[in-house]
């Protein structure tokens, strides 16, 4: 299975460090967020990378090449200037990423989740990992079954933590362009097209200095 890593954000609330950084390239305990998750995907198996870039994303190529000294393969998605939202993103990438289910995670968070889990997982069109509301995001974005379906409404909402597998027909009726996913979503979950399961280990959105700074931290007592 391939796996993509989005890493096209701007990083605005991570200013002024992402002015002159893209924020993957901003450093946790030594290296960039970026390679930390590379690192833990080629662990887990996955070899075959695609990375998505947009501001300042020739750093991003330049830093980490076609992948050789991290045993893996990287294909680049380059966008311009102007990123293309999280589905525009992986629309505009799916000539690389073939015609199989994909796995993709956001280049901007923190886990100790196991990608080996999802490398034989079948799938409808998309299986997505929630992980327990943070405090800067308390109202949840999709319940989850006991089947293990996803539903947009619930009682108990858990966060999409940014890492899902989806097949490509997720998105054969979307046009190219700047494209939300969340709607493709919840028009799947309407279909019953949509799992997940729940991670309860260490999950962080790095969304702001301040959290950085915090996975600095828990990197530099591992």
């Amino acid at each position: 299975m391939k796996a993509m890593i989005l890493a096209a954000g701007r990083g605005e609330r991570m200013r002024p460090l992402t002015d002159h950084t893209p924020k993957p390239l901003l450093r946790a305990a030594g290296k960039p967020l970026i390679e930390h998750t590379l690192n833990q995907l080629v662990t887990a198996g996955f070899t075959e990378i695609v990375i998505n870039h947009a501001y300042l994303g020739e750093q991003i190529e330049a830093y980490l090449g076609n992948g050789e000294q991290f045993g893996a393969t990287i294909q680049y998605s380059a966008e311009g200037n102007t990123a293309l939202e999280t589905a525009g993103g992986i629309i505009n990438a799916l000539p690389l990423l073939g015609e199989q289910p994909f796995l993709v995670v956001n280049g901007d968070i923190a886990t100790d989740f196991d990608y080996r889990l999802l490398q034989n997982i079948e799938i409808d069109l998309a299986y997505l990992v929630l992980v327990d509301n943070p405090e800067h995001h308390p109202q949840g974005d999709f319940a989850l079954t006991d089947d293990g379906q996803l539903k947009e409404c619930g009682e108990h909402k858990l966060t999409f933590s940014g890492i899902g597998v989806y097949h490509p027909a997720l998105f054969n009726n979307c046009q190219p362009g700047i494209l939300k996913l969340a709607p493709i979503l919840r028009a799947a979950m309407q279909q019953a097209q949509v799992h997940g399961c729940h991670h309860q280990g260490f999950w962080l959105d790095i969304g702001t200095p301040e959290r950085l700074q915090v996975l600095s931290a828990k990197y530099g007592t591992t």
